[in-house]
C-alpha cells in the first residue's frame, strides 16, 4: 500500500507566498546540494545563511546555538595591549599563593576551596589588568564616578586574596588568618561585605543569588540615570559564575528582563569547566550548549571561547566539518574523560569515531593531540579571554555573556585537573607543589618547598610585577575589588507626616497598610529626600493601596508609556515612565528582592544614599526568599522591608498557603533585621521616624547598617491618638497602651476582696482582640486586666541576650521587658496572630507567670472570626485563658473557667 502523500511543510504555511516559483527554486538548490554533497553540507549552508541572515539585521528566528568553537577567530583578535609575558608572571605568583593558603590552613582543618580558581585564573586577571574600573574613577569633569561592580565567584575567593597579598593590600599574616574570624582580624571565607567591607562589595557564595542580582543591579544603575539621581552611563556590572552555578533557578530568572530591557552594561563570565562541585555539570549533554540556547532566547549577546589556540591546525585541517560535528555531539562527561585519559585513548574513542577523523588524527602528534585535549581551552588563554571581553563592552542593545571554557584545577597536576572529587580535595602535597612549580615556571628552589609549610611568594614591593599591577591599576581607578562609602546623610524628613499618624484617624476606621503608604507618600514630596525613596512592589500594588502612587510618582520603564492604558480616564490610572519612582516588577519576590538589594546598598555602590521599601504579602517575604535576605545583611542593606496582608487570620478566605504566621520568628533569625509588628498607625510613624534617623539621618557617622521590617494589616480599624510618653516603649519593643480599672460588678475572687490582675501582651492586630477581653474580664468576669501593646518581640529579646552577654563580662544589666514589667500583678499572657514561639522569644525574662496563646498550625479559609475562634485567639477564648491563669494561682475558681468557656461556646 503506497504511503500517503504528506504536505510539504510550507503548504501549511499561513501566510501567502507572492512568488513560489522562486520559493521553489530555494528548495530545490538545498535538496540538490544535500543529495550531491551530503546532508552535512547541506546543513552547514544552512548554518551559515542563517548566521549570515543574523548579522545582517534581517528580521527571522535566532539560531538557538552555533557550532561548538569559538565565537572569535584566531585571526579576528586584537592585540592585547600589554606585557603578556609580566601578566602570566603575575597570574603564576597568584595561582602558587592562593593554593599556598588554603594549603597551610588545612592543617587547622579549615580547608578552601583551591580547583576553581585554578580554572578561572585568567578569566579574573585579564579583567583586572585591562578592564574592570575601580572605584576611584573619575569623569571627564572630575566628579567622582562608581567605577564597575564585580560579582566574583565566592569559591574563587583564595585566588581574589593572593592577588589583594601580591599588591600590599594583604599581608602574610592576613593570609595565614584564612577563615580564622573569631578574633577579629581574619578572612571569611566566601566574598562577605559584612566581615571585609573595605573589600568584597558583594556576597555571592549562596549560588544562583550572584547572577540575579547582577542583572538587577544593572537595572538599578539604569533607574538611577533616569531618575537624574547619578549618571551611572561609564558603570559596568561584571558577573562571575560557575556554569554549575546556572542549574539554580535564581541564576536564569531574570535573563529574560536584562535582554528585554537591553541591559548593554552588563557582562556575564561562565566559567564551564563541566563540572560542578561533584561531578559533571550535564553529564549526557553539553552544558555550554545548553546555556547558549537560554540566553540566545532571552535576547542576550552570546561570546564562546572555548579552545585554546593550539586546536588551529586541528580546526584548519576539518575541510568536511568532522571535527566540528564530533565537537558538538560528545557529550561533557566524555570531554573530561579525554582531559584525563592517553592519548591512545583520545585516538580510539574520538578520532575514531568518523573516517575523516581517523584520517585527520594521522596528521597530528601525540603532543598535539595531548594539548589539545588536556589543557588547551580558551579561557587558559589571555588573548582569547581579552577578545571575548573586548567583544562584550563593545556589543550595544544586549546583555552579553561570555561562555569560557576551561579544566577544573588546572596547573594544580594531574591528581586534580578535571576530578570529580577535586571541589572536596584542600591541600596540596610537596610533590604537586614542585609539579606546579615548574609548570608555572616560578623562582621558587626546592629547599623552600622542604619545610612542615609551602611557603607564600612574594617577587617584592618594588617588583617589576607588583609595580605593573599597581600601574595598570591606577590607570583603571584603583584597586579592584574594593567597597568606598561617601558618607552622605540626609535631612531630617518634616515632622508633619509622622503628626497626622499621631493623631490617630477620629472616627474612621483605617487598616495599617493604608496608614504606612499614606505616610510614604507623604514621605516622598519631601523636597531634600522624597526623590530618594524607592516604592518597589512584585505585583497587586492595589491590594496595598498604592495605586495613588502610579499617577504622581509613576511606574519605572526603561521605554516609558508606548501605548494607551485601558484606564487613562481614571484617576489613578497605570503610568508609566522613563523617570518613574515605582518599581513594579510583577510576580516575582525574587526580582523583587534584588531590586531591594540594589537600592538598600546605593550609599555604598554609589554614594548615593536611596531609602527602598519593598511591599509585599507577608507570607511571601521571608519563607520564600530570606536568602536573599541575608544576603542583604552581608551587603549592609539599609531600607523597610513591609509585610502587608500579614497574621494567619487577617486574610479572610485565602487559607492555608497565604496566612503567614511565623515571618517575624524567621526574620528573628536575621542579626541586621530589626522586625517590628506595629498595632496602630502611630507606632508605624514612631518606628519610620527612627528608622530613618538610623539610617538615614544627618551625621552619617551613626548610621547603622540595619534593615527593617514592619508587618501590617488589611483589617480597618479606627487608629486611637498616640498616648504621651510612649516612643521609648514603641522602639523598645513594650508598652502599657492600657492600664485595668478595677470591675464595677465586684470581683470574681468573691465579695470584698481585691478584684484579680492580669497583664495582657500583643503584638499587632492581636492588640484588639485583648482590649476587647479586657473589658469582658472586668464587665463579665470581675477581673482586672492591663493592656500592653508590644510592637517588636524579637527587638526585647535582643535586648536580653545582650544583658545576659554584659553579665558574663561582669556587668550588671537588667533586660527592658523585665524592667518594663517590674511590679506589674498577676500572671502575663502574651497573644499574637503569629505561632506562639514568637512571644515565647522572651518569656524566660518576664519574672511573672507566663502563659502564650497563638495560631501555631496551617492557615485555613474562612471569616476572621471563625478563624480566631478555631486557633483559641479570638477575645473570649483570651478571656478563659486568662481566667484558667489565674485559677491556677488560686485567685479564682476553677468552677469560673468551665463557666465562661460554656457561656462562649468553648467548652
Amino acid at each position: 500500500m503506497p504511503e500517503p502523500v504528506r504536505p510539504h511543510p510550507s503548504e501549511l504555511d499561513q501566510l501567502p507566498d507572492r512568488d513560489p516559483q522562486e520559493t521553489a527554486e530555494w528548495r530545490e538548490s538545498l535538496d540538490s546540494v544535500a543529495q550531491h554533497a551530503g546532508a552535512h553540507r547541506a546543513t552547514y549552508l544552512m548554518r551559515r545563511t542563517l548566521e549570515h541572515a543574523e548579522h545582517s539585521g534581517l528580521a527571522l528566528p535566532k539560531l538557538l546555538e552555533t557550532d561548538y568553537v569559538n565565537t572569535i577567530p584566531t585571526a579576528a583578535e586584537p592585540e592585547i595591549p600589554g606585557d603578556e609575558a609580566m601578566e602570566a608572571r603575575i597570574t603564576a605568583w597568584n595561582r602558587w599563593n592562593a593554593a599556598a593558603m588554603v594549603t597551610r590552613g588545612s592543617r587547622f582543618g579549615l580547608g578552601g576551596h583551591i580547583a576553581t580558581f585554578a580554572s578561572a585564573a585568567w578569566l579574573y586577571e585579564t579583567g583586572f589588568q585591562h578592564f574592570f574600573r575601580g572605584k576611584e574613577t573619575v569623569g571627564s569633569d572630575g566628579s567622582p564616578e562608581a567605577g564597575d561592580q564585580l560579582y566574583l565567584q565566592g569559591h574563587a575567593s583564595p585566588g581574589i586574596y593572593a592577588r589583594a597579598f601580591l599588591d600590599g593590600r594583604l599581608s602574610e599574616g592576613d593570609l595565614d588568618r584564612f577563615r580564622q574570624e573569631a578574633g577579629g582580624q581574619g578572612l571569611p571565607s566566601y566574598p562577605h561585605p559584612r566581615r571585609m567591607p573595605w573589600l568584597w562589595e558583594f556576597p555571592t557564595v549562596s549560588m544562583g543569588l550572584g547572577p540575579l542580582s547582577a542583572i538587577y543591579q544593572a537595572r538599578f544603575n539604569r533607574y538611577l540615570t533616569s531618575r537624574g539621581i547619578k549618571d551611572t552611563s561609564t558603570s559596568h556590572v561584571w558577573a562571575f559564575l560557575g556554569d554549575g552555578e546556572m542549574d539554580e533557578p535564581e541564576s536564569t530568572a531574570a535573563l529574560a528582563l536584562a535582554g528585554r530591557e537591553g541591559l548593554d552594561n552588563l557582562t556575564f563570565v561562565i566559567n564551564c569547566n563541566l563540572q560542578r562541585l561533584d561531578g559533571p555539570v550535564r553529564a549526557n549533554f553539553k552544558i555550554v550548549q545548553e546555556l547558549e540556547a537560554q540566553f540566545r532566547a532571552a535576547g542576550w549577546n552570546v561570546v564562546k571561547s572555548l579552545w585554546g589556540s593550539a586546536w588551529d591546525e586541528l580546526l584548519a585541517l576539518d575541510t568536511t566539518g568532522a571535527l566540528v560535528r564530533r565537537l558538538r555531539e560528545v557529550p561533557d562527561a566524555q570531554f573530561q574523560t579525554y582531559a584525563t585519559r592517553e592519548v591512545a585513548y583520545i585516538r580510539e574513542h574520538f578520532f575514531g569515531a568518523d573516517p575523516a577523523l581517523a584520517e585527520m588524527a594521522r596528521l597530528l602528534t601525540d603532543a598535539k593531540i595531548a594539548e589539545c585535549f588536556h589543557t588547551s581551552r580558551g579561557g587558559h588563554e589571555p588573548r582569547k579571554v581579552y577578545a571575548a571581553y573586548r567583544a562584550a563592552l563593545a556589543h550595544k542593545g544586549a546583555p552579553t555573556v561570555i561562555l569560557a571554557q576551561t579544566v577544573k584545577g588546572w596547573t594544580l597536576g594531574a591528581g586534580f585537573e578535571s576530578r570529580n572529587a577535586n571541589h572536596q580535595m584542600k591541600k596540596l602535597d610537596g610533590a604537586q607543589f614542585r609539579t606546579m612549580r615548574d609548570l608555572l615556571e616560578l623562582p621558587i628552589p626546592d629547599s623552600k618547598l622542604d619545610g612542615e609549610l609551602v611557603p607564600y611568594v612574594h617577587p617584592g614591593a618594588d617588583s617589576p610585577e607588583v609595580r605593573y599591577l599597581q600601574d595598570r591599576r591606577a590607570a583603571l581607578g584603583g584597586p579592584a575589588p574594593a567597597r568606598r562609602v561617601h558618607p552622605v546623610g540626609l535631612p531630617e524628613p518634616a515632622a508633619k507626616p509622622f503628626e497626622a499618624l499621631a493623631k490617630g484617624s477620629g472616627s474612621q476606621e483605617i487598616a495599617t497598610t493604608m496608614a504606612f503608604v499614606r505616610l510614604i507618600k507623604d514621605l516622598m514630596r519631601d523636597k531634600e529626600s522624597g526623590k530618594r525613596w524607592v516604592p518597589i512592589v512584585p505585583d497587586e500594588a492595589r491590594t496595598f493601596g498604592m495605586e495613588s502612587l502610579f499617577p504622581s510618582a509613576g511606574i519605572y520603564s526603561p521605554l516609558g508609556q508606548t501605548y494607551d492604558p485601558v484606564d487613562r480616564d481614571q484617576l489613578l490610572y497605570y503610568k508609566e515612565a522613563e523617570n518613574g519612582q515605582i518599581l513594579n516588577e510583577g510576580i516575582t519576590e525574587a526580582g523583587s528582592m534584588a531590586d531591594f538589594t540594589a537600592a538598600a546598598s546605593a550609599y555604598a555602590t554609589h554614594g548615593e544614599p536611596m531609602i527602598p521599601f519593598y511591599i509585599f504579602y507577608s507570607m511571601f517575604g521571608w519563607q520564600r526568599t530570606a536568602d536573599q535576605m541575608w544576603a542583604l545583611a552581608d551587603q549592609l542593606g539599609r531600607g523597610f522591608l513591609i509585610g502587608a496582608t500579614a497574621g494567619r487570620t487577617t486574610m479572610t478566605g485565602e487559607g492555608l498557603q497565604h496566612a503567614d504566621g511565623h515571618s517575624p520568628l524567621i526574620a528573628s533569625t536575621n542579626p541586621a533585621a530589626l522586625s517590628y509588628d506595629p498595632a496602630f498607625a502611630y507606632e508605624i510613624g514612631v518606628i519610620v521616624r527612627d528608622g530613618l534617623r538610623r539610617m538615614y539621618g544627618p551625621d552619617p557617622a551613626l548610621h547603622e547598617d540595619v534593615f527593617y521590617y514592619l508587618t501590617v494589616y488589611n483589617e480597618t480599624k479606627v487608629q486611637p491618638a498616640m498616648p504621651e510618653g510612649v516612643e521609648e516603649g514603641i522602639l523598645r519593643g513594650l508598652y502599657r497602651f492600657r492600664e485595668g480599672t478595677a470591675p464595677a460588678g465586684g470581683s470574681a475572687a468573691g465579695e470584698g476582696t481585691e478584684a484579680p490582675r492580669v497583664q495582657l501582651l500583643a503584638s499587632g492586630t492581636a492588640v484588639h482582640w485583648i482590649l476587647e477581653a479586657q473589658q469582658l474580664l472586668a464587665d463579665e468576669w470581675g477581673v482586672t486586666a492591663d493592656v500592653w501593646s508590644a510592637p517588636s518581640w524579637s527587638e526585647l529579646r535582643r535586648d536580653a541576650l545582650a544583658c545576659d552577654a554584659a553579665q558574663l563580662r561582669g556587668e550588671e544589666r537588667t533586660p527592658y521587658v523585665t524592667r518594663a514589667l517590674a511590679g506589674a500583678p498577676g500572671p502575663v499572657l502574651a497573644v499574637s496572630d503569629w505561632m506562639r514561639a514568637v512571644p515565647d522569644q522572651i518569656s524566660q525574662w518576664v519574672e511573672q507567670d507566663w502563659s502564650s496563646l497563638g495560631t501555631d498550625g496551617f492557615g485555613l479559609s474562612d471569616s476572621r472570626e471563625a478563624a480566631r475562634r478555631y486557633f483559641g485567639v479570638d477575645a473570649q477564648s483570651i478571656v478563659v485563658a486568662a481566667l484558667s491563669r489565674l485559677a491556677r494561682r488560686g485567685e479564682v475558681k476553677q468552677e469560673t473557667v468551665r463557666q465562661a468557656a460554656e457561656h462562649y461556646g468553648l467548652a
